[in-house]
C-alpha cells in the first residue's frame, strides 16, 4: 500500500503515531491511540510492512505504510538501499503531516519511526518519543537530542544521554485497556488438586525454544502434577504437531497456535507464565500481576530483555533463566517448585502488581498533550532524577 492511498479525511489536529516491526513497538502504540481516542484526539498511524498486521489494532484510523530501512548487520549496498528507503520514508512521512494536520509526532522506537520522526523534525512539529525498554534503543539515541520530549518505561533507563535525562519522563510503558483490566482482579493460586494453568509465549513471532524446552520439560514432572495441567503455548506452525504429540503422549492438556489474539483473556486465567523478556512482556505481565518465569532473547540489542527481566526479578515478581540455563531439567525443577508452593505464586504475584504502570497510557497521553514547538508545557508525569 502506498502514502499516497493511505490518506485518510484527518481534519487538523491530529497525533500521528510512528511504529513498527515487532509488537513490542507497536502495542505500546495502540494503548495511546485508544487514550487520545478516548479524550476526543484525532489519531493517524505511520508504520512499515511489518506493522501493517497490526492494522487492526488501531481501529478505523488513517493508516500509512512507509518505506524505512536498516542499518544494522549490513552490506555497503543494503545501506545504500537502507538511506535511499529512510530518505523516501520521510518525503512520503512530511506530505501526510501537512495532509493531516499533524500536531505531534510520537515515535515508538525502531527504524520505522525514524522517517516520520525526521519529517516532523523537518516541518517543526512537536515531538515526543517513547522508549519501552529499560535500554535506550540505538536509533532513540541517536533522536533523542533533538525531539522535543522522551518518556521512559523504566525510570533508571540506560543509555539515556546525560544531557537529555533532565528532561526525561517516566511514564511507565502503556498497555491495552483489557490488560489493565485484569489489574482489578485477585490473583488466585491452584489449589493442591486443582487445575495449573501455564501459559508460554515466545514473542511476537514465537520462539523455538519454547517448543524445545517447555514440552521436554514438563514431560519430566510427576503424573500428579502433570494431570493437574492445562498448558496454552504459542508455537510456530512447523513446530505445533511435533509439540502437540508430545504433549498427547504424556497426557497434559495443551493448546496450541502460533498466535493468540486472546492473551489478556488466557493471561488472566494463568497461574505462570513462561516468556521471553520483551517490554510489552514485562509491562503486561506487571499489569495482570501475574508470577512469571522469564526466558530474555540472548541476541537482542544491548542484551535489553536482561535488563527489562531484571525489573520484575529484583522485585520479586519473577524468576529470570539465561537462555543456556534454560534446559529441561531445570525448568522441570522450577516448575514443580513453584506449583507446590503456590504461597510463592501468590507473592510473586503481588511483586509484580507493585511493579505496575497501569496509568501510562494516561501519563503519555498528558505529555503528549502538554507538547509545543521548541518546548514542553508543564505536566503531571515524574520527572527522572538526573
Amino acid at each position: 500500500m502506498s502514502a499516497a492511498a493511505a490518506i485518510g479525511a484527518v481534519d487538523a489536529g491530529t497525533v500521528v503515531l510512528a511504529a513498527g516491526g515487532t509488537g513490542g513497538h507497536v502495542m505500546p502504540a495502540q494503548a495511546l491511540a485508544a487514550e487520545l481516542r478516548r479524550r476526543g484526539r484525532k489519531v493517524a498511524v505511520m508504520t512499515d510492512v511489518r506493522g501493517e498486521r497490526f492494522r487492526a489494532g488501531f481501529g478505523d484510523v488513517p493508516f500509512a505504510v512507509l518505506p524505512a530501512g536498516t542499518f544494522a548487520g549490513r552490506g555497503p549496498m543494503a545501506r545504500v538501499r537502507a538511506v535511499r528507503d529512510i530518505l523516501r520514508g520521510t518525503w512520503q512521512a512530511r506530505r501526510l503531516l501537512k495532509t493531516w494536520g499533524a500536531v505531534a509526532v510520537v515515535g515508538f522506537g525502531g527504524y520505522p519511526s525514524l522517517p516520520p520522526l525526521l519529517a516532523a523534525l523537518s516541518r517543526r512539529v512537536p515531538t515526543c518519543l517513547h522508549e519501552q525498554n529499560a535500554v535506550l534503543g540505538r536509533v532513540n539515541r541517536v533522536l533523542a537530542p533533538r525531539l522535543s520530549a522522551l518518556a521512559l518505561s523504566f525510570p533508571a533507563t540506560r543509555w539515556v544521554p546525560k544531557g537529555d535525562r533532565a528532561r526525561a519522563v517516566f511514564t511507565g510503558n502503556p498497555v491495552r485497556p483489557e490488560i489493565v483490566a485484569i489489574a482489578a482482579k485477585p490473583y488466585t493460586p491452584p489449589g493442591d488438586d486443582g487445575l495449573f494453568r501455564l501459559l508460554v509465549l515466545g514473542g511476537s513471532l514465537g520462539a523455538k525454544v519454547m517448543s524445545e524446552v517447555v514440552p521436554a520439560a514438563l514431560a519430566m514432572l510427576p503424573p500428579a502434577l502433570k494431570s493437574r495441567l492445562q498448558v496454552t503455548q504459542q508455537a510456530r506452525e512447523d513446530e505445533a504437531v511435533t509439540v502437540a504429540a508430545l504433549y498427547a503422549r504424556e497426557g497434559i492438556a495443551a493448546e496450541l497456535a502460533p498466535f493468540f489474539p486472546d492473551v489478556p483473556e488466557r493471561l488472566d486465567f494463568a497461574h505462570l507464565v513462561i516468556a521471553r523478556a520483551g517490554a510489552s512482556t514485562v509491562a503486561e505481565l506487571a499489569a495482570a500481576g501475574r508470577p512469571s518465569i522469564l526466558v530474555p532473547l540472548p541476541n537482542a540489542a544491548d542484551d535489553h530483555q536482561t535488563v527489562n527481566a531484571a525489573a520484575l526479578v529484583e522485585a520479586g515478581a519473577a524468576f529470570a533463566m539465561a537462555q543456556p540455563d534454560f534446559t529441561p531439567k531445570e525448568l522441570a525443577k522450577l516448575v514443580q517448585r513453584l506449583a507446590l508452593s503456590p504461597e510463592k505464586l501468590v507473592e510473586a504475584a503481588r511483586a509484580a502488581r507493585a511493579q505496575a504502570r497501569v496509568d501510562a497510557a494516561a501519563r503519555l497521553a498528558d505529555l503528549v498533550e502538554g507538547l509545543r514547538p521548541k518546548r514542553m508545557m508543564k505536566h503531571n508525569s515524574e520527572r527522572v532524577a538526573a
